[in-house]
């Protein structure tokens, strides 16, 4: 490719900066239930498309709005007083060629399918309603999908950037997450809701971790029974980290609670998600296609959730910069850090960027940018071969990358 720019930055690695900010929003959270949801339509739509049609149609779900509801809790347990609303917006082909395509019911009965498999204590049925308002796309960029070609134009102009390697705080808040909300942890600790927040800060060779987890209040017996409760979980997670680290840890719990104010005082849910009654979510304003939110790295704004997988860069390229820097860092010796920059033109195959830019931070002074063109070029040569973005594209199209 010929559009290929290669630099070096004059900069610290992540890992030998001082302060370093790192978010994950995890399962339960309003913004992730957002995006793994509209997500999800899209994957169980180009499904459809690609049973019935051949080949996935255009769409782009990456519009959706989890409205709070109304709950009452109660130790030993509440009730929901009031439905959440699940609003699923955006664009959907519903008619190819006379034969129509039941998108909202696809859409509403794969957000259902979504609640029954992840959240415990979320009935899809009597705890949130939906409004599916997805309707046809503009001609222009439905014929994108009704053009020749091997690789689909691009549907928008737009940039992503993608890095390598992840740091050990990255890593930990990712893992400690999941930890917090796996089926082992939910046994052991059947009060710990889904919705769970952590934010991580290290400085130099300390490791902080402030996390937000809503607690159920069946299980919950009392205001002293929650901060047991809550006792014991923060044990286990700093049991959990510091069996990953050898930096020094510290994790605060729900730091609003305060004892002797009853439910103004401690966070209890009905269902373990705060979308309930105390914060709404939205696309977009959740995790990055690798599953945190680093604070300290440049970022897409895209929300990769939900679109296309095979002709909305904002999706594509979001994953795409990722898995580009993991093969440069791994495959060229020498680098400490990579960042990747892809730029789409609309109307332009999606293996056709206007620019690949790569910027480095090498280990070596002495090292030359020369010296390191061919191996970085062969990396992106082969990444953007046709046979390669097909097959990444149907990774994207059944779920074999996450992307939030």
């Amino acid at each position: 490719m010929k559009n290929i720019k290669i630099e070096f930055l004059d900069a610290k690695p992540t890992k030998s900066r001082e302060v370093e900010v790192v978010e994950r929003k995890g399962l339960g959270h309003p913004d992730t239930i957002c995006d793994s949801i509209m997500n999800e339509i899209s994957v169980e739509l180009s499904k459809e498309y690609i049973r019935r049609f051949g080949a996935v149609m255009h769409h782009n779900i990456d519009k959706g709005l989890l409205a709070a509801g109304e709950s009452k809790k109660n130790f030993g347990g509440g009730e929901i007083t009031e439905k959440m609303l699940l609003i699923i917006g955006d664009r959907a082909t519903d008619e190819v060629s006379g034969e129509k395509v039941p998108v909202n019911d696809i859409a509403i009965n794969t957000a259902k399918k979504w609640f029954r498999e992840e959240m415990r204590f979320v009935d899809p049925e009597k705890h949130v309603r939906y409004q599916s308002v997805l309707h046809r796309g503009s001609e222009e960029l439905i014929d994108i999908f009704k053009r020749k070609g091997e690789i689909l134009a691009a549907n928008d102009t737009s940039a992503a950037v993608g890095y390598a390697p992840i740091s050990e705080l990255e890593r930990l808040v990712y893992e400690t997450e999941r930890h917090l909300n796996s089926k082992e942890f939910k046994k052991r600790f059947p009060e710990s809701g889904e919705d769970v927040k952590i934010m991580g800060l290290r400085i130099n060779n300390e490791i902080h971790m402030t996390i937000a987890m809503a607690f159920v209040d069946r299980f919950v017996k009392s205001e002293e029974d929650y901060f047991r409760k809550k006792d014991a979980v923060v044990d286990s997670a700093i049991e959990f980290v510091k069996g990953k680290t050898d930096k020094k840890v510290v994790i605060d719990l729900n730091t609003l609670d305060k004892a002797g104010r009853g439910m103004g005082g401690i966070y209890l849910t009905v269902t373990g998600t705060s979308a309930e009654d105390g914060d709404c979510g939205q696309v977009g304003r959740g995790n990055r296609v690798n599953g945190v939110i680093p604070l300290s790295r440049p970022v897409s704004n895209e929300a990769a959730a939900g679109k296309n997988p095979v002709s909305h860069i904002g999706k594509i390229y979001n994953v795409l910069t990722h898995k580009i820097a993991e093969q440069i860092y791994k495959d060229v010796p020498g680098l400490e850090e990579v960042y990747v920059w892809l730029l789409s033109q609309i109307g332009k195959p999606v293996n056709q960027p206007k620019i690949i830019a790569v910027q480095v931070i090498p280990n070596k002074k002495s090292l030359d940018v020369a010296f390191l063109k061919k191996d970085i070029e062969k990396v992106i040569d082969e990444r953007f071969e046709v046979e390669n973005m097909k097959k990444f594209m149907d990774d994207l199209v059944y779920k074999k990358m996450p992307v939030c």
